[in-house]
Order: C-alpha cells, then sequence, then structure tokens
C-alpha cells in the first residue's frame, strides 16, 4: 500500500513538473534583453548562456567570469570552484566554453559599487571551447604591402627632397 502511495507521490510532481517548467529553471533570457529591461528584471533569478571571454578573476573564494551570448557582455559572479571547472576562455585564438548560467540580476549591485552582474546559483559547461586558427585573407596582405611601399615612398620624398630645402 505505501509502495503505491510513493508511486503515485512521484508520478504527481514529476507531473507538475513538465506542466510548470518555471519550477525546475528560469526562462532563459539574451543579455541585451536584461541590460534593455534592467529595472523590471532587478532581483530576479534568470538563465543565461554565454561564452566565456577573457578569463577569471579571483576574488577571494569567488571570481568574477565574463561571458558573451552575441547581443552583449555581462559578468558573472560565482564561487570559485564554478569558475575553476571553466577550461577555456574565448579570446583570438581561441572559442570560450559555452555556460549556462542561472543566477540572480542585479540591475546596480550594492555588493560590487552598483554594477549591472549575475550571481549564479549554478553554471554548467555546455559546450566545451576549442582552438580555432586565424586566416589572414590575401587581400589585406596585398594592401598591407601596398601601404608600406606607399609609407616608404613618401618617406624617401620627404627627406630626400622637402628636409634638404628645410635646411
Amino acid at each position: 500500500m505505501l509502495d503505491k502511495i510513493m508511486k503515485a507521490l512521484i508520478l504527481t510532481v514529476s507531473l507538475l513538473f513538465c506542466f510548470n517548467g518555471n519550477v525546475l529553471a528560469a526562462e532563459m533570457i539574451e543579455l541585451n534583453q536584461l541590460v534593455e529591461n534592467a529595472e523590471a528584471m532587478d532581483g530576479q533569478t534568470v538563465t543565461v548562456t554565454g561564452e566565456a571571454i577573457g578569463e577569471a578573476m579571483e576574488r577571494g573564494n569567488h571570481a568574477w567570469v565574463n561571458i558573451n551570448d552575441g547581443t552583449n557582455a555581462m559578468g558573472i559572479w560565482m564561487p570559485l570552484d564554478d569558475a575553476q571547472s571553466i577550461k577555456v576562455f574565448g579570446n583570438y585564438k581561441h572559442i570560450g566554453d559555452q555556460l549556462q548560467v542561472t543566477g540572480v540580476f542585479n540591475q546596480a549591485c550594492a555588493q560590487h559599487g552598483g554594477d549591472v552582474d549575475i550571481h549564479s546559483d549554478s553554471i554548467a559547461v555546455v559546450t566545451p571551447g576549442y582552438a580555432t586558427v586565424a586566416v589572414v585573407s590575401s587581400q589585406k596582405i596585398i594592401i598591407g604591402i601596398v601601404l608600406v611601399f606607399l609609407a616608404l615612398v613618401f618617406g624617401l620624398i620627404y627627406f630626400k627632397f622637402i628636409k634638404k630645402s628645410d635646411g
């Protein structure tokens, strides 16, 4: 009898979670939407995704990690252990780990000098980062060579004719 009651209870709770997605996690939102609706979103629990960029800036047992979702970038205040789970940060030679962050959005965080930030409750690495190869187009190389040549010609003209006539 107790076994049947437990099964019914588990089934009921599971169905409630299926019908109400807000029970498990906040709705996914773009960073730019947070910035544009900062006053309305202040103090709300939000879920965002973005590429970890730059580097983790350690502050005691916490760290700042910046993420960029393509619409905007924002600082995430997280426990140091979470920051250390990020293996690749985006820069000119890397695409950073793609993170999913759930936390409290602050329009003007009193703890951090009035900055806009998110204090994370949880982070997950959705997609690991990787190294990239920068390819310079042949058009840019040709333009660069032409500009260097022109600079040399104008420098020669200056020193040969203009500077000579001044002295």
